[in-house]
C-alpha cells in the first residue's frame, strides 16, 4: 500500500493515477496512523514553499513525517515536496523548512534566453548509483515545473543534476528517503521506470 500525504497539494491526483497504473494500491489521506501503516509513503507538491510548510503545520504532518523517515520505510518527495525536505527557501525567507535533507532552496537566476518557471522536459546527469534510475538510460529527459532549485550541501546525496541557467540539485538520495524536483508522474515511460524503482526499493 502507497499512501500519498494530502496536504492540498495540486498534483496528488496525478501522482496517484501514475502508482495505480503500475499497478499499486494507493491511498491519499492525512491521517497519521494511515500514514504509519502504510508500506511506502509519498509526499507530492505543486505551488509555494510558504504555503506548503503552512499546511504541513495545519494538518498537524510534521511530526507524523519525521517519524515516517525515522522509520526506515521508503519516503518519495516530488517537486515541491523535494523543496520542503531542506532547511530553507530564498521563496520565503525565514520559514524554516523539513529539514530532513541539509541544504538550501535556490531561486534560478534571470539569464537573457531562459523562461522562468522552468517548463518542460531536460535532461538529467546521473551520479551515485540512485536507486530510482535503475535500467535507465545515460541523460534520461524528464518533465519540470518549477521557479526554485535545491542545492544540497552534501554533494554524495545528489542522485541526479540538471543544467539550467544554473546547476541544480534535481534528485537526492538519503537512506529511505527519495525526492525529485522533477514530475515522474509526467515523464512518460521514463517517469513510471522511476516509481516502479521506487516500489521496488
Amino acid at each position: 500500500m502507497i499512501a500519498i500525504i494530502d496536504y492540498d497539494a495540486g498534483n496528488i491526483h496525478s501522482v496517484k493515477n501514475a502508482f495505480e497504473a503500475i499497478g499499486q494500491e494507493v491511498i491519499v489521506t492525512r491521517d497519521s496512523k494511515e500514514l504509519m501503516a502504510a508500506d511506502r509513503v509519498v509526499l507530492p507538491g505543486v505551488g509555494s514553499f510558504g504555503d506548503a510548510m503552512k499546511k504541513l503545520h495545519e494538518y498537524d504532518l510534521i511530526d507524523t513525517i519525521h517519524k515516517i523517515v525515522a522509520s526506515n520505510k521508503p519516503f518519495l518527495a516530488i517537486c515541491l515536496g523535494l523543496q520542503v525536505l531542506f532547511e530553507e527557501s530564498e521563496e520565503y525567507p525565514g520559514i524554516a523548512g523539513l529539514g530532513i535533507v541539509k541544504g538550501k532552496v535556490l531561486k534560478i537566476p534571470n539569464q537573457v534566453g531562459f523562461k522562468i518557471p522552468h517548463i518542460g522536459w531536460n535532461s538529467l546527469e546521473l551520479s551515485h548509483n540512485g536507486r530510482l534510475f535503475k535500467g535507465l538510460g545515460e541523460e534520461p529527459y524528464v518533465y519540470f515545473v518549477h521557479s526554485y532549485y535545491a542545492k544540497a550541501e552534501d554533494e554524495s546525496v545528489v542522485t541526479a543534476s540538471t543544467e539550467y541557467v544554473a546547476h541544480m540539485h534535481t534528485s537526492v538520495e538519503v537512506g529511505n528517503v527519495f525526492a525529485c524536483q522533477f514530475h515522474p508522474e509526467k515523464s512518460g515511460d521514463v517517469g513510471l521506470k522511476i516509481l516502479q524503482n521506487f516500489v521496488e526499493v
